[in-house]
C-alpha cells in the first residue's frame, strides 16, 4: 500500500517533493514503530526509504541523540538540499544550450569563410597573380610586423599596469575569465595559445600589483618577510611562463622511414649499463635486445657491468652478447659508457637501463632521422615504467591517474623538441657516435650527466629530437625514499649544471634553446619557494605581520584570477599528463629534501655524488615512513598552530581585519591539504610480488596433455607467469601440467606450464620451467611487442580542475587517517577522547541522500 503513496525510489526523480516526502517517511517511520508489524512489506519499505533518506543513522541500534539527528536532517533536507541539485540541472542546462550555439555560430563562420572566393589575379588584393605585398620593398615587411609587435605590448602593458578601482577590477577579471571560459573546449591550437595570453596577462597584472601596492614600508618585519613572499611569487611567475613557451607548440613527430636497402642501415651498439643490479632485472631486457628487429650483422649487445660480477660475464657468454667491463668505477654510469665507446665502433649508440626493456621496433622507429639529418645527434623515447611509482602504488590510483613522469615524456619533451632542445633522459634513446665524441663522450661533470651531455651538443650546433611513442619499459622506484633519493640526484645535478654550464650563458644555443634548459633547471630550485608557499600565511596569524598589505577584497580580486587562470590554462595544456593540483603535492612531497642539496650545488657545484637507484625491492607489509614524513609532520603541526591562532584572532582581534584572519585560514587550509596528501603518500602500501604484472589483452591457447587445443584470451603476464581467460566449459584442476600458446607475427610459440590457481573461467598458470631459449621467446612474444606499450597514449578524458580539487580533498583527508592508524598506541589513548568527541558532533551534521538499489529497483516498479 505504501508503495502507492511514496514511489520515490530514484532519487534522480525527486526534486521538489523530496524533501517532504522525506519528512513524511520519517513520521511513518515513528508511527510504525507503534503500529505496524515489523515483518510487513509496507514496514521494509519506509525501512529502506529511510536508509536513504537518512543515510548516517542506524536503525538495528538507536541512540539517544537519534531525534534530533532526524530534526536536523530532515530541515536540511527541506531547505537546502534539493536547491544544489536544482542549480546544477540548470547550470547544465543552460551551459549545454549555450555551448550548442556558439558550435552553430562558430561552424556558420567557418563555412561562410570557406565559401568566400580566393582573390583572383585581378583582385586588388593580388596583382598577377601575388599577394599585394609582394610588391612592397623587403624592408616594409619586417617593420609592419615591428610597429604590430610594438602596439600589442602596449596594450598588454597598458593591461597590466592601468589601476582599477574594486568594480573595474571586477569587471576587467570577469571579462577575461569570460573569454577564457568560452574557448577552453574549442579544438585547435589557436585556443590555446589564446588561453595562455590570457593567463599570462592576468598573472602579470596580479605580480605588477604585487610589487607596486602590496608592500609595508613603514615595518621593517613586513617587508622583509613580504620580500621573502614575492620572490617565491617571483619565481614561480618565471616557471609559469618559461612553461607556457616550452610547450605551446608541441611537434609531435612521428618517426622517419627507412630506407628499403637494409645495406644502408648503420651498425649499431646497443648498451646495457649495470652495477648492483640482480641477473633477474638485466635479464629480462638483454633478452628483449636480442629481438630488436635488425641485420644480425649490423647489430651488437653489449652489457656495461661495473660490478664486474662473474655470473654476467657467464650469461652473457650463454645467451651470445658482449659483456665489457673495467678495473675502475670512476665516474659512474658516465665514465661506465665512455669507457665502452672506446671498446665499440658502431655508428650509433642506443643505451637501455638496465630495467628497461625494449621492445622489437625500437631501432626501426628512431634510426630513420639519422639518415635524414646528417647533424642529428640524439633520439630520444619516453621511459614508460610496468610497475607502479609509491605515488600510485601508496594511493592506488596506477594506470587511474597520469603519473609524475608523464608530463615530462608525454608534454614537455613534445615541446623542447619543437625548439630542438629535447634532452638526453639517460635509457631508451639513440645517440650518434661522432657527435658523441665532438663533445668528449658523456659528460662527467655532474651527476646529471645525460643532461648535461645533451646540452653540449646543442651547443656544437647538434640537433635532436623526441618520439613520443614508448618503446620501452622499465621499473618505477619502489619506495618513497628512494623516489625522494632520485629526485635528490637528478635536483643536484641541473644545479651544478645551471652554475658550471649555465644555458643562458655562453655560445652555441637559440634563445629558445635557452629557455627550455633554464625552465628544466629552474625547476629543480623550486624547494625553498614551496616551503615559503606553506609557511607564508604564519606570518600574519603567529607574527602578526602584513605579508600582502593590501585590503582582504582586493587580494582576492587579484589572487584568484591568477590561480583560475593558470589552472584552466594547465589543464587544457597538461590535462592529459598531469591533474590539476597534482604539481603542487609533488613539489611538496620534494621540496624539503631537494632545498638544501640544491641550495649547495649553487655554490659548491662539485659537492655530491652519484647514486644508483634501486630497483625491484620488495616490501612485506604496510608502514608508514616516518623519517620521510618528518618534514611533512612539522609542517603540519605549524599551520595548525596557525589555525588556531585564527580563531583566536577572529575573535579578539578588530573588526577590520577579520576579512584578512579568514584569507589566511583558507591559506592555511589549503596548505594542510597538500601536506596531508604527502603524508598519505608517506604510507606506504606493502609489495609482495616480486615479478609486476602487466594487464593486456592477447589472443592465446592452451595445449593440454591429450592434444587438444583450447583458445583463450591472455589478461595479464609477468617473467613467471600468466593469467588466461578460458571458454567457460573449460575447467582445469590445479597442478595440471598444460602448454601456453602465444603468437609473434605469424609465428606461434609453446611453453610449458602448470597451473596455480582456477578462478571464474579464468586460470594462473606458472611458468617456472623453462628453457633459456623459452625465456627470450616469451620474453619477446610479451614484453617486447611492438604494441606493447601503445597504451600509454589513450586519452584519459578532459581534465576537470574542481573534479581534481575534490580528489585532492579525499586523498589529504586519508593522508591524516593513515597518519593516525600508524600512531603508537599511546598516542591513540592520548587522540582517542577528542577525535571521539569530534566523530560524535559530526554525527548530527546532515548528508546528502544516498540511493541504493534495492530502492531504485523498487522503486521503478512500483
Amino acid at each position: 500500500m505504501l508503495a502507492r503513496y511514496f514511489p520515490y525510489g530514484d532519487l534522480r526523480r525527486q526534486r521538489g517533493a523530496a524533501p517532504a516526502t522525506a519528512l513524511l517517511l520519517a513520521g511513518c517511520h515513528a508511527l510504525a514503530w507503534l503500529f505496524l508489524r515489523l515483518e510487513q512489506p509496507g514496514w521494509r519499505l519506509v525501512r529502506e526509504q529511510l536508509e536513504v533518506w537518512f543515510p548516517h543513522l542506524n536503525r538495528q541500534r538507536p541512540r539517544p541523540g537519534d531525534p534530533l539527528r532526524y530534526l536536523i536532517q530532515g530541515a536540511w533536507l527541506l531547505l537546502v538540499a534539493p536547491w544544489p541539485a536544482r542549480r546544477h540541472w540548470l547550470f547544465r542546462t543552460g551551459w549545454r544550450r549555450l555551448t550548442a550555439l556558439y558550435g552553430r555560430l562558430a561552424t556558420a563562420v567557418r563555412l561562410r569563410m570557406a565559401a568566400l572566393p580566393t582573390p583572383a589575379a585581378g583582385h586588388p588584393l593580388r596583382r598577377g597573380g601575388r599577394h599585394w605585398w609582394h610588391g612592397l620593398p623587403p624592408w616594409v615587411l619586417p617593420w609592419l610586423y615591428g610597429v604590430m609587435g610594438v602596439l600589442a605590448v602596449l596594450l598588454a602593458g597598458l593591461c597590466v599596469t592601468q589601476p582599477f578601482s574594486y568594480a573595474g577590477q571586477l569587471l576587467f577579471v570577469l571579462l577575461l575569465w569570460g573569454m577564457a571560459m568560452l574557448v577552453r573546449h574549442l579544438p585547435g591550437r589557436f585556443p590555446t595559445l589564446l588561453m595562455i595570453v590570457l593567463s599570462t596577462l592576468i598573472s602579470c597584472r596580479y605580480l605588477w600589483w604585487r610589487y607596486s601596492s602590496t608592500l609595508n614600508w613603514n615595518s621593517a618585519l613586513d617587508l622583509t618577510l613580504g620580500l621573502i613572499l614575492l620572490a617565491a611569487e617571483t619565481f614561480s611567475w618565471l616557471l609559469l611562463v618559461l612553461g607556457y613557451v616550452q610547450t605551446c607548440w608541441p611537434l609531435r613527430r612521428k618517426p622517419a622511414p627507412l630506407p628499403g636497402d637494409s645495406r644502408r642501415w648503420p651498425r649499431v651498439d646497443v648498451m646495457i649499463p649495470t652495477y648492483n643490479e640482480p641477473l633477474a632485472v638485466v635479464r629480462t631486457t638483454v633478452y628483449a635486445a636480442l629481438g630488436l628487429d635488425w641485420p644480425g650483422d649490423k647489430l651488437r649487445i653489449h652489457i656495461l657491468d661495473d660490478g664486474r660480477r662473474e655470473e654476467f660475464r657467464r650469461f652473457a657468454a650463454e645467451v651470445g652478447v658482449g659483456y665489457i667491463t673495467r678495473p675502475d668505477n670512476r665516474h659512474a654510469k658516465a665514465g661506465n659508457l665512455n669507457h665502452a665507446l672506446g671498446c665499440t665502433d658502431g655508428e650509433l649508440v642506443a643505451i637501455f637501463d638496465c630495467d628497461h626493456v625494449p621492445v622489437r621496433s625500437f631501432l626501426q622507429l628512431t634510426v630513420g632521422w639519422f639518415l635524414r639529418d646528417p647533424r642529428l645527434a640524439l633520439v630520444q623515447t619516453p621511459h614508460h615504467f610496468l610497475s607502479p611509482d609509491p605515488f600510485e602504488r601508496n594511493l592506488g590510483l596506477f594506470r587511474r591517474a597520469p603519473n609524475e613522469g608523464e608530463l615530462f615524456y608525454g608534454l614537455v619533451q613534445d615541446g623542447n623538441d619543437m625548439w630542438n632542445a629535447t634532452f638526453f633522459c639517460g635509457s631508451c634513446a639513440v645517440l650518434r657516435r661522432t657527435a658523441l665524441e665532438e663533445v668528449g663522450g658523456v659528460a662527467v661533470e655532474t651527476v646529471t650527466e645525460d643532461a648535461h651531455t645533451a646540452l653540449r651538443m646543442h651547443r656544437r650546433g647538434w640537433n635532436s629530437a623526441y618520439i613520443r611513442i614508448p618503446q620501452a619499459a622499465g621499473l618505477a622506484t619502489e619506495s618513497l625514499s628512494a623516489h625522494v633519493g632520485q629526485r635528490i640526484r637528478w635536483a643536484r645535478g641541473m644545479a651544478q649544471i645551471f652554475r658550471i654550464d649555465n644555458p643562458l650563458l655562453g655560445r652555441g644555443l637559440g634563445l629558445f634553446q635557452r629557455l627550455c634548459y633554464a625552465n628544466a633547471m629552474l625547476h629543480f630550485l623550486a624547494g625553498l619557494p614551496r616551503l615559503v608557499f606553506l609557511l607564508a600565511p604564519l606570518a600574519f596569524l603567529l607574527l602578526h605581520s602584513y605579508i600582502i598589505y593590501a585590503p582582504a577584497w582586493m587580494i582576492v580580486l587579484y589572487v584568484l584570477p591568477h590561480m583560475i587562470h593558470s589552472s584552466l590554462t594547465s589543464a587544457r595544456m597538461q590535462g592529459q599528463y598531469r591533474r590539476t593540483f597534482w604539481g603542487e603535492v609533488y613539489e611538496t612531497v620534494l621540496a624539503w629534501y631537494i632545498a638544501r642539496p640544491t641550495t649547495v650545488a649553487l655554490f659548491n657545484p662539485s659537492k655530491g655524488k652519484f647514486n644508483v637507484t634501486a630497483k625491484g625491492g620488495l616490501m612485506a607489509h604496510n608502514q608508514f615512513d616516518w623519517m620521510i614524513a618528518r618534514p611533512y609532520l612539522v609542517l603540519a603541526a605549524l599551520n595548525l598552530l596557525g589555525l588556531g591562532f585564527a580563531v583566536w584572532r577572529f575573535y579578539s582581534g578588530p573588526q577590520n581585519e577579520q576579512g584578512t584572519v579568514l584569507l589566511a585560514s583558507l591559506w592555511v587550509l589549503y596548505n594542510l591539504l597538500i601536506i596531508g596528501a604527502a603524508m598519505a603518500i608517506a604510507a606506504e602500501v606493502k609489495q609482495v610480488r616480486q615479478s609486476h604484472r602487466v594487464q593486456i589483452r592477447l589472443p592465446a591457447g592452451i595445449k593440454l596433455a591429450s592434444g587438444h587445443l583450447y583458445p583463450g584470451v591472455l589478461l595479464d603476464y609477468s617473467d613467471g607467469g600468466v593469467a588466461v581467460e578460458l571458454p567457460p566449459s573449460l575447467l582445469l584442476p590445479v597442478g595440471s601440467a598444460v602448454s601456453l600458446l602465444l603468437y609473434r607475427g605469424e609465428q606461434e610459440f609453446q611453453f610449458p606450464g602448470v597451473v596455480s590457481r582456477e578462478r571464474g573461467g579464468v586460470a594462473g598458470i606458472s611458468l617456472g620451467s623453462l628453457s633459456r631459449q623459452q625465456k627470450i621467446d616469451f620474453v619477446q612474444c610479451t614484453f617486447a611487442r611492438a604494441d606493447a606499450w601503445l597504451n600509454w597514449l589513450d586519452d584519459r578524458g578532459p581534465e576537470r580542475p574542481l573534479q581534481s580539487f575534490m580528489a585532492m580533498i579525499r586523498v589529504g583527508g586519508q593522508g591524516y587517517c593513515r597518519l593516525y592508524q600508524f600512531m603508537p598506541p599511546w598516542l591513540h589513548l592520548l587522540l582517542s577522547p577528542p577525535l571521539r568527541l569530534c566523530t560524535w558532533l559530526g554525527s548530527y551534521l546532515p548528508r546528502w541522500p544516498v540511493p541504493s538499489s534495492s530502492t531504485s529497483s523498487r522503486g521503478s516498479h512500483s
